[in-house]
């Protein structure tokens, strides 16, 4: 009796995916070893600390493909002569997004900050720009300082590319009744409200 071959299910795929994610830190973490030699065994000198620190690069850049976590890896090495953190990893695997069509966090930061309302009426370079400066509020970008509304744009903007890259679709709100947003004159209580929104939105 012939038996079909079974697809790999779920746990399987998973499980090769996590295995190939490992290898490629690994990858990185040896290049980096390479190339920054003192730093790196100043940095990385104990076995318990460098494991540790795998563990977190895993599952901070686990929403990025393993091309671009080494392509990154590699660009830091030609443009750095110091040990990258991981929030410089971070920005240098975003930067290699443009094969989505995204421009980096600072661009679309910008992008949203300074688009004429309304803003659904606009033209935008990708839909998450957008809904990144929806998410925290056009109000907030208009009326609370840059130092408060770019982080919190930011961890935005981040939490947004994750979700594209599992494969998530964005647009840009088409309603009927495009939202209308008339000029209102900044009142304290206001700007107070969205300042705790922002504040919640960072912690």
């Amino acid at each position: 009796m012939k038996t079909s071959p079974t697809e790999a299910g779920p746990t399987e795929t998973t499980a090769a995916q996590d295995s190939a994610l490992i290898d490629t830190i690994n990858q990185v973490f040896s290049l980096f070893r390479i190339n920054y030699h003192n730093q790196y065994h100043a940095a990385f000198g104990d076995t318990v600390l460098l494991n540790q620190a795998k563990r977190l690069w895993k599952e901070s850049l686990r929403y990025f493909s393993n091309e671009q976590i080494l392509r990154a890896a590699k660009r830091v090495i030609e443009q750095s002569e110091y040990l990258p953190t991981l929030h410089k990893m971070i920005a240098a695997c975003e930067d290699d997004l443009t094969e989505h069509g995204l421009p980096d966090v600072r661009s679309a930061y910008l992008e949203a900050a300074n688009k004429p309302s309304p803003k659904n009426a606009q033209t935008w370079s990708h839909p998450i720009v957008y809904q990144a400066g929806k998410a925290i509020g056009w109000y907030a970008l208009s009326h609370v300082g840059e130092q408060i509304t770019f982080p919190a744009y930011q961890k935005a903007y981040r939490e947004l590319i994750k979700r594209l890259l599992e494969g998530e679709q964005f647009e840009v709100d088409r309603p009927a009744m495009i939202e209308a947003q008339p000029p209102r004159k900044a009142d304290a209580e206001r700007i107070r409200r969205e300042l705790e929104e922002l504040k919640n939105l960072l912690s």
